[in-house]
């Protein structure tokens, strides 16, 4: 009997006649367990005869160190699964190499074969959250201040082949994050949801015309009920049959999903506003049919649900209808050696003004070393910013933009190191990576960047008069009900004194990132941090010298 409809697979585990003392089985987790001093969860479900102790620990793998443990009576029988949870405190290791273990007695349980499913380990997470973020790594996200989240992301809507849903980049992928999950994340970061629905297209064939049918269906199922993508609270409830009268996601408390949903934790309408149509169609060989599918899905959703703004994936001429879909946003995705990105400062300035934009992912190559290993470097992140300003000064028409990709587990480095098709040839850093070990999160000078920027934001542009034109020094200006805001970088090998006269008279905070060309925060070696000092206008109003590769915020608080 499997443990539920959507957990098939469990581990069964027979003691061999001759043991003795505590066995059982480990799970090493992701090259090692991040053991630090903290309480630990864990659960799991058993089912099998056996009554007694069960011993749950973190262990060092190689040391057998102990880091902390729990004893659970427990009383499992044969006929159904049972669940059992606890938490424990752990001191630190130091090391990466450790190992969750569950153990029982030999002799009690020889003979008759014990089964588990669903074994969960869970540090403290993200505000408390069931099923939650890992909360040292969640923080620094949440120090971006981010406006939006994206998901399910990227290439986990360009899956292998069309039976296959997991994600396509080669590398362990728990997909533990489920649709409230990822909505949990956007309500506790006050971020706003963008939710991408899968297209047709795939790396293992296309579906389009009217096999597309049933992927609509799917779609009008995760908008209304949502069964077929999300788990519900509990594993071992079964799917209901989908009623698309009855709404999951936007429908009220009051219908059956809608109460559903209020059981599961969230009693209101989850806040969708936005939806993404599958994902790079320009760039792998969907665009022949992309906009036939487009408009089929985009007919599909604006039909019952004509407020919601709905995005393209790509904004190539090739690729899209040729008569517009009315309110259509459209996502571009670029990654580029630092010089052409820089290039790409004034792109959107002349783009048609009515035609607004999602930069869903952008970033900076390091090709440096063609045969190593890549990580953000000042130069790059320096050119970062300078397209960042590009994109502030056109917010009008860039709507959202996003750095990616946001994390690395450095044990699975194939984002420094893996080479793409060849019509894109990227090599790109990641926002910031981690590994087992204790104290290896390292924030990378993108990701300084990226929070100096969003930390820093106006709700106002304004227009700059300036006695120079934008080369190797660039800048934006902007305002909110505060405090001005002027983001500068020097994409160049001299220094640069700069003088910012703005409106009235106000508290001055300077805050600046810079480091040679070639600089990178490396894992466990983080050099290069920003540094705030206070600054007083003087004559000639603030004067900041920017030194080489630099990149500085000034603000003035007038309020």
């Amino acid at each position: 009997m499997p443990l539920s409809a959507a957990i098939k697979s469990s581990l069964s585990v027979a003691v061999r006649a001759d043991a003795k003392g505590l066995v059982g089985f480990a799970n090493t987790g992701y090259n090692g367990i991040a053991v630090l001093k903290q309480t630990y969860w864990t659960s799991f479900y058993m089912k099998g005869e056996y009554g007694g102790t069960v011993v749950l620990r973190l262990t060092g793998t190689d040391s057998g160190t102990v880091y902390g443990s729990r004893n659970l009576t427990v009383k499992s029988t044969g006929g159904k699964w049972t669940q059992y949870e606890t938490s424990f405190e752990a001191s630190e290791s130091h090391v990466a190499e450790n190992e969750w273990q569950l153990l029982f007695d030999a002799a009690t349980a020889r003979g008759h074969p014990l089964h588990f499913g669903l074994v969960q380990l869970f540090p403290p997470t993200y505000k408390n959250r069931t099923n939650g973020l890992r909360d040292d790594i969640a923080r620094p996200i949440a120090d971006l201040k981010p406006k939006f989240l994206r998901f399910p992301g990227g290439n986990n809507m360009c899956v292998a082949g069309q039976a296959d849903r997991p994600g396509d980049w080669h590398y362990p992928n728990t997909d533990a994050l489920g649709l409230d999950e990822y909505l949990w994340w956007c309500e506790d970061m006050d971020m706003v949801p963008l939710l991408s629905v899968w297209d047709g297209k795939s790396y293992g064939g296309i579906v389009s015309g009217e096999d597309l049918q049933p992927y609509l269906d799917d779609i009008k199922d995760e908008l209304e009920v949502s069964l077929p993508l999300t788990l519900l609270s509990h594993p071992l409830q079964s799917y209901l049959t989908p009623n698309t009268n009855e709404q999951y996601l936007l429908g009220a408390p009051s219908t059956p999903f809608g109460a559903l949903r209020a059981r599961n934790g969230h009693p209101a309408p989850w806040p969708i506003q936005y939806i993404e149509i599958g994902n790079e169609d320009d760039y792998s060989g969907g665009c022949d049919t992309y906009p036939d599918r487009l408009v089929q899905i985009y007919d599909t959703i604006h039909a019952s649900y004509p407020n919601l703004t709905l995005i393209a994936n790509n904004m190539d001429e090739n690729c899209l209808p040729e008569i517009p879909l009315p309110g259509l946003w459209h996502d571009y995705h670029y990654y580029r050696s630092a010089d052409d990105l820089v290039a790409m400062f004034d792109y959107w300035d002349n783009h048609d003004r009515g035609n607004r934009v999602l930069v869903g992912e952008y970033g900076c190559r390091n090709d440096s070393n063609p045969d190593g290993v890549f990580w953000s470097f000042m130069q790059g992140s320096c050119a970062e910013a300078v397209h960042m300003i590009g994109l502030e000064r056109n917010s009008d028409v860039v709507m959202m933009a996003a750095y990616a990709p946001l994390l690395q587990h450095f044990g699975y480095t194939q984002w420094s190191v893996w080479i793409c098709p060849a019509d894109r040839g990227e090599e790109q850093p990641t926002l910031f990576g981690f590994d087992s070990r204790p104290n290896s999160l390292t924030l990378s000078t993108s990701y300084y960047i990226n929070r100096m920027f969003s930390m820093n934001q106006g709700s106002t542009v304004h227009k700059v008069h300036s006695t120079v034109g934008f080369g190797p020094l660039y800048w934006v200006a902007t305002s909110n009900e505060t405090a001005h805001q002027v983001k500068l970088a020097n994409y160049g090998a001299a220094n640069q004194t700069v003088n910012i006269r703005v409106p009235g008279v106000g508290r001055g905070v300077l805050e600046m990132i810079s480091g040679p060309k070639d600089a990178s925060n490396l894992p466990g070696d983080i050099k290069i941090v920003p540094v705030s000092r206070n600054i007083k206008a003087g004559k000639e109003g603030y004067t900041v010298h920017m030194p080489p590769w630099g990149v500085a915020v000034l603000v003035v608080i007038f309020k």
